[in-house]
């Protein structure tokens, strides 16, 4: 399976700079964020869940800048965001996946010109059991034997925790997201290979909630963003092939790409291209790209952009 994130340009923000918890870092040349003035207004968020805490930190931050600035946050699913950017009723769509053709095509025909889509960090999506469960690691194929009523990946079904060596605890128990979620997409693409996943997967509204489902039964597993992990659940190694070696979902390896669910978390903007950003989304999206931004996504449990990444997204918006 190929690695997402395999690039020494990434790879560059884990070994240089200001160290926060799991060995992460904050890229020393990132910049410094610098306020200007006439920047007012409402930003309103709508978008990915998985997302909604790094907004919020991001938001507050910003807002000690701009006190006067108001901000709306709306996180009911990555769905929810290309129809309020072609509405015209959200600033910002932030999105735990790449937008589907068919988004940016509906984009395309409202604007004339695509809409833009920009990595802000990098996330790791967990297969999470309860804290007591003694797994020690599977494959990607097994847990699409497990969540996926077609099987996609060639095992056969998985329903109890004896058949991956967990033994004595019985039934598994399922817990996802809705439909709505760009993570219950990613993870029906690249997990159950684009199968259909069991009716018996408990759909949770968020990933907190998928989160707190499975810290409350010791036989339940769920999927979420690293950002949701507490002290009651385990972040399962994963293997991406039958009889690899299950790689633990911690940030070095999120960095080297070797961990098989590694993805950027996405911030959706209509950006027309050769134009100017209007004051209000052109600062907030410096400030993101900032040092204290990135900051805000280590402090969320997620990992950081480097400078080299902070400037080509800013590029693509028009920011020099």
């Amino acid at each position: 399976m190929k690695k997402l994130l395999c690039s020494a340009v990434i790879l560059t923000a884990f070994i240089t700079g200001q160290t926060f918890g799991q060995g992460v870092q904050v890229d020393s040349n990132l910049n410094d964020y610098t306020p200007v003035a006439g920047v007012a207004g409402t930003i309103k968020s709508v978008g990915s869940d998985t997302m909604n805490n790094m907004m919020t930190l991001w938001s507050e931050g910003f807002l000690k800048y701009y006190p006067n600035v108001r901000v709306e946050i709306e996180g009911k699913g990555s769905s929810t965001a290309p129809p309020a950017l072609i509405s015209g009723t959200s600033t910002f769509g932030p999105m735990s996946r790449k937008m589907k053709d068919a988004e940016v095509d509906a984009f395309e025909k409202q604007y004339g010109y695509k809409p833009t889509q920009v990595g802000t960090s990098i996330d790791m999506l967990a297969v999470y059991v309860n804290k007591d469960n003694p797994v020690k690691g599977l494959s990607l194929a097994q847990v699409d034997a497990i969540f996926s009523s077609t099987r996609k990946l060639g095992l056969d079904e998985i329903t109890n925790w004896d058949a991956t060596g967990a033994t004595g605890l019985g039934a598994i128990s399922l817990y996802g997201r809705n439909s709505a979620s760009g993570t219950y997409g990613y993870f029906k693409k690249n997990v159950l290979g684009d199968g259909d996943y069991k009716a018996s997967v408990k759909e949770q509204p968020g990933s907190a909630s998928v989160v707190q489902g499975v810290a409350s039964d010791k036989s339940g597993i769920g999927y979420s963003g690293i950002g949701y992990k507490t002290a009651d659940v385990r972040a399962v190694p994963l293997a991406a092939e039958e009889g690899a070696e299950a790689v633990p979902a911690t940030a070095e390896y999120a960095y080297s790409g070797d961990y098989p669910l590694a993805r950027y978390l996405w911030l959706s903007v209509n950006y027309k291209p050769g134009s100017q950003l209007d004051p209000l989304r052109r600062e907030f999206m410096k400030y993101i790209f900032s040092r204290q931004g990135q900051e805000a996504v280590v402090k969320d449990g997620y990992f950081p952009v480097n400078a080299k990444v902070s400037s080509s997204a800013l590029n693509a918006v028009g920011i020099k």
